[in-house]
């Protein structure tokens, strides 16, 4: 009796002992990982560059990730989508084939991602901060590497903070390129609705069906958004990768980020969702901005309902440019530059040639 008594007295402190040794290794690794160092990985050659760093621009510091094989190339100035989803975290994956003949930058935006800074006002955070912001690292990115003009590529919201940019200064850029184009949203979710629903009766999911039916009105009257979650499941969002892994795996392995730099990213996506996209439904964006002096090129997956192909079509046969070009990825949905990575490379190859 007083041995089996002793076996568990030494068993229970065997088990405490290693349930204080297991918190402290996750503690000691949590920490670890608010704190430790981020870069991005370096690129061989003696004309490349691979930085990430802060920049001071326009009265606040702005994370900007550079990298390419020969910093002599064109520059590419990324602006990515959201608001506020930096694509730092994942998006070297993709851009291999680029970096070859094209100096890549990538910045997370004002509030965004590590540019989002704890004890900084976000109050007047608006577009139009947002293309002064932009508009200020362009000169920044012309001066540092002595070019008179870069190319500019939006991504679903940041196609409307690119298009404004490219109005208001076109004369620093060699072209516009707008991926997952935004346009007229009500339109855009209307097309959104009506292809998830589809989807959902296709596939008899019948409270998928229900919950859509049950937001009708207020998509169609542009007092909310179809539910994201629901486009994405039936592959309005990505259908060749999965866009929610790619955002998981980076945080968790790629060294551009580390956990405090998590904690960032999402207080930026409350943040600017909650101010930019109210903004964005009452200033469409078709109204904003008519013409462009400069070329213009929308790139479309065509299964694209986040921002759908038929508003962007819509908006592109309206706008006025010296040069426009429609093109339609087959296979992808939002993320034609990443869903048919090589066919995007080289598609952009060719149209900086022309240019």
């Amino acid at each position: 009796m007083d041995c089996t008594k002793n076996r568990s007295k030494i068993l229970r402190s065997k088990v405490i002992k290693i349930s204080k040794y297991t918190f402290f290794v996750l503690v000691v690794m949590v920490v670890i990982g608010f704190i430790f160092p981020t870069w991005t990985p370096n690129i061989k050659g003696k004309q490349s560059i691979s930085t990430l760093e802060q920049v001071e621009i326009n009265g606040t510091e702005l994370e900007v990730m550079i990298r390419g094989v020969d910093q002599n190339n064109p520059i590419i100035l990324f602006v990515h989508g959201g608001p506020g989803c930096s694509e730092i975290p994942y998006v070297r994956k993709y851009q291999d084939q680029l970096e070859e003949n094209f100096t890549i930058v990538h910045y997370d935006q004002r509030g965004s991602g590590k540019s989002y800074h704890f004890f900084e006002d976000y109050s007047n955070l608006s577009t139009d901060l947002h293309v002064e912001d932009l508009l200020a690292l362009t000169e920044y990115i012309k001066d540092r590497f002595s070019q008179q003009k870069v190319l500019l590529i939006g991504h679903s919201f940041g196609t409307y903070i690119g298009m404004k940019a490219a109005a208001e200064a076109p004369e620093h850029f060699f072209a516009y390129i707008g991926i997952g184009q935004v346009a007229d949203s009500e339109m855009s979710e209307r097309d959104s609705l009506e292809y998830t629903l589809k989807q959902a009766r296709f596939a008899e999911n019948v409270k998928d069906v229900r919950k859509l039916e049950s937001l009708r009105e207020s998509v169609e009257t542009g007092e909310q958004l179809t539910p994201r979650n629901l486009v994405r499941k039936y592959g309005g969002a990505a259908r060749l990768i999965n866009d929610n892994l790619d955002y998981y795996t980076g945080f968790l392995f790629n060294p551009e980020y580390n956990l405090l730099d998590v904690v960032r990213y999402l207080k930026g996506v409350s943040i600017s969702q909650e101010i930019l996209l109210p903004e964005r439904k009452k200033q469409n964006i078709i109204k904003i901005v008519t013409k462009l002096d400069l070329p213009v090129y929308f790139v479309m997956g065509q299964y694209d309902y986040m921002t759908s192909v038929d508003a962007a079509k819509a908006y592109f046969e309206e706008l006025e440019a010296p040069v426009k070009e429609f093109v339609l990825f087959e296979k992808s949905a939002h993320y034609p530059q990443f869903e048919e990575e090589d066919e995007f490379a080289e598609w952009l190859n060719r149209t900086l040639e022309e240019l």
